[in-house]
């Protein structure tokens, strides 16, 4: 894609379908006129009564304990610089939405126009009476220093400047762990900092705090080595000048053990990280250019241990490990200020998780068999769903252990509950399956890309690195619309009618033959065949041209189903293909089946598709707990329809003890743990939060979870096409861009899992 391209695809992701990122949304009813009443005058009056008596109430009756403030005045914005606060705008509200999708934190971006500091620390002294806690961001030094310091002092809610502490608490998590696997203690290695800005200073004071000693530190920024004569710095910088001879930075790496880059790219070479002590620890951090290369660094040496600011290598120092969970323990004890106390605490339990057994998730997510600690595993993952229940409670102790807390916390298991409540909020199970299928693409044939959303959705596959596309449809038709998208990649563009096709198609039609000569399909019927695009799309996949397949939106799914049965057909074993819809809800990722090709199956095979839904939903890293549904609970009709799925049960719990499944249950009773566990305490979902609903019929499941969908606005991924011996995957007549994109890395993933279960029977052959 041009650069014009990204710069109009972001322009119109912040301006479509509404401008902006976040938006405020209701927490109580407002259906009638009572509703408004209570909400508004006279009822209103009460709390506000209450809050008068006591100011302590205001956290009972209003959001300030879950409202954060993000405020900036715009002055050292990203890497843009002094953009001034109207255009540091989306870059807050880009902060607001992190808060919330990582911490179910609410957030208002407010912006701040002064560059006075006095004039900037009493509006935000005004305002703070509305929020629980106050995240400055890209505020410039030295101006940083004093307005958080000030603001800290004279507020009595958590106040934090995130480009400072945030990449301070993480890399000094990675420091410690990196520390342990070089066999070295901190207070005996000698620092190399490149870079003096707020980040810098926080860093390097956390450092020392963690024991570090200032006389090992070496610190330059553009000037120069940061020495004790010199006279045109702040009193933050000066607290780490040296008395050391001025040396340039490339003498200073010269028996080095640690180098934090926090400035510009590709100041440092592999000469210079060459010349430092053995297991050198290296973190260079400058976006998007790292102050070295990661490749050439870990070409210079085998011993190095690196992180960088970048996601697409390993030890990514990302402040979203951080921010959200510690104002969000900070928050939930409401807490008085974040001290140091606090910051120790996180930086600490964020150490301390990267050595714990990592969940079969994030396994998944990054495409690993196994992360453990290690050179290239220092500190956790941002999609590690432990985060959230790990970082908060430390925070929250340190809080109430230092005497900042007001509202300690007495019940550390019911608060963990909640943390982890808090998850079901967000999209990461889409960013999780994004990430996965990156790590292995595969090559995906999408058989209707003359259609725009499916061009679109290509296009993102292929810049994304999700896949590579292979496009099926008229030449000069598809041309013409990537001309339009700005599509400007190399890619594979088949029209399987056209004459420079005919050997290709040719060869596919003969191996049809072969599939379907015994079903009345004759050689030339099997030519005819393959001019369409789904029969010459599935053949692709058959044969290892392509590796998985795209389809459906522009027909119905009978139409486009029959070509893939007939070509790929079931997985051996198999006696039935089924879907399964996964539904991103807000109490999480829901698994519904069979959305799309079973009418009305019987008992055997409904076990038979939970126990498909049931590996599926593994596939992507969570256990499933499966709920079989019905108007009846546990025998409470003796109608076939219902004591179909009660033989179904029996047969899962005969045969498969160790799969979570229970009913026959009516939905309410699925769904709602307190209500099954009150009045079906037996059961063997009770206590557990069920996250897979097979249903008695097509009609049910079908209908169900297009009703969810479309009344709550959630995203659907599927159907997600289960027990294909290879990977081919239907869309939904009319699917969204979006849908599109996650189907095809469900496609990949797909195809991930195949190529390993076929390399591992063969190895057992």
């Amino acid at each position: 894609m041009s650069e014009e391209s990204k710069r109009r695809e972001a322009l119109v992701y912040h301006a479509k379908p509404q401008p902006g990122k976040i938006k405020v949304v209701p927490t109580k009813k407002y259906s009638s006129q009572r509703d408004l009443s209570l909400a508004y005058s006279p009822g209103v009056a009460q709390p506000c009564l209450e809050i008068a008596k006591d100011p302590s109430n205001v956290y009972k009756y209003t959001t300030k304990g879950n409202l954060v403030a993000v405020i900036s005045n715009g002055t050292a914005v990203l890497g843009l610089g002094d953009i001034g606060p109207e255009a540091s705008k989306p870059v807050m509200e880009g902060k607001g939405l992190l808060f919330k999708i990582f911490a179910d934190l609410d957030c208002f971006d407010i912006e701040v126009d002064t560059k006075n500091v006095e004039e900037f620390i009493q509006t935000v002294k005004n305002i703070a009476p509305t929020f629980g806690g106050i995240n400055l961001e890209d505020i410039k030094a030295p101006e940083a220093f004093e307005i958080e310091s000030r603001l800290k002092a004279e507020l009595d809610i958590p106040v934090m400047h995130d480009d400072q502490h945030g990449t301070a608490i993480i890399s000094s998590a990675a420091l410690l762990n990196a520390l342990e696997l070089a066999e070295k203690k901190i207070e005996d290695v000698k620092i190399v900092i490149s870079g003096a800005g707020s980040a810098a200073i926080s860093c390097t004071s956390l450092y020392v705090n963690l024991g570090a000693r200032k006389e090992n530190i070496m610190m330059y920024d553009v000037d120069g080595l940061i020495t004790k004569d010199r006279t045109d710095l702040g009193p933050e910088q000066m607290q780490f000048a040296t008395d050391r001879p001025k040396v340039g930075i490339r003498e200073a790496f010269e028996g080095a053990d640690v180098f934090l880059g926090l400035s510009v790219g590709n100041i440092v070479d592999g000469d210079m990280l060459r010349s430092m002590n053995d297991s050198p620890i290296v973190f260079a951090m400058a976006n998007p250019t790292p102050e070295i290369d990661y490749d050439l660094a870990m070409a210079s040496r085998e011993d190095i241990i690196m992180a960088t600011g970048r996601s697409d290598h390993p030890n990514q120092v990302n402040n979203v490990l951080g921010f959200p969970f510690i104002f969000r323990g900070a928050m939930d004890v409401r807490a008085t200020k974040i001290n140091e106390e606090m910051k120790m605490a996180a930086t600490k339990a964020i150490a301390q998780l990267a050595k714990e057994p990592v969940p079969e998730q994030v396994n998944i997510a990054y495409g690993e068999l196994k992360l453990a600690f290690g050179k290239d595993y220092i500190i956790p993952k941002p999609f590690d769903p432990r985060l959230i229940a790990t970082i908060p409670p430390a925070v929250a102790r340190a809080a109430m252990e230092s005497g900042v807390a007001r509202e300690p916390i007495t019940d550390w298991e019911k608060y963990e509950e909640q943390l982890l409540s808090r998850m079901g909020s967000d999209n990461k199970l889409v960013r999780l399956i994004l990430n996965r299928a990156r790590i292995n693409p595969k090559r995906i044939v999408f058989a209707e890309a003359d259609n725009m959303d499916v061009l679109k959705a290509a296009q993102i596959v292929l810049e994304e690195g999700i896949g590579t596309p292979i496009l099926l449809g008229r030449k000069d038709i598809i041309e013409g619309l990537m001309a339009e998208l700005d599509f400007e990649q190399p890619v594979m563009i088949i029209d399987p009618k056209s004459d420079e096709e005919k050997a290709r198609r040719d060869r596919y039609a003969h191996e049809f033959w072969q599939l379907r000569k015994r079903k009345g399909v004759t050689e030339f019927d099997a030519g005819k065949y393959l001019r369409q695009r789904n029969y010459f799309a599935a053949m692709m996949v058959k044969v290892g041209d392509a590796d998985a397949l795209i389809t459906g939106v522009a027909q119905s799914f009978p139409r486009s189903v029959r070509p893939m049965m007939e070509v790929i057909g079931k997985s051996p074993g198999v006696d039935k293909i089924a879907t399964t819809n996964l539904m991103i809800t807000a109490r999480g990722p829901l698994f519904v089946s069979d959305t799309s090709i079973n009418i009305d199956p019987d008992a055997l095979e409904l076990a038979k598709i939970a126990q498909m839904t049931g590996r599926t939903a593994s596939m992507f890293g969570i256990s499933p707990v499966i709920a079989m549904t019905s108007y009846a609970n546990f025998g409470s009709s003796s109608h076939p329809h219902a004591t179909k799925v009660t033989e179904a049960v029996k047969y899962l719990h005969q045969y498969y003890p160790s799969l979570v499944v229970d009913g026959e249950l009516q939905t309410d009773f699925a769904l709602n743990p307190e209500l099954l566990q009150s009045k079906f305490p037996f059961s063997k979902l009770a206590g557990k939060k069920v996250n897979t609903l097979i249903f008695p019929n097509l009609e049910s499941a079908n209908s169900t979870y297009k009703m969810l969908k479309e009344l709550n606005q959630i995203d659907s991924i599927g159907p997600i096409m289960m027990g294909m011996q290879k990977p081919a995957h239907i869309l939904q007549l009319g699917a969204s861009v979006d849908e599109i994109v996650n189907m095809a890395a469900v496609a990949v993933i797909d195809a991930q899992q195949k190529e390993k279960h076929y390399q591992k029977q063969s190895q057992n052959a």
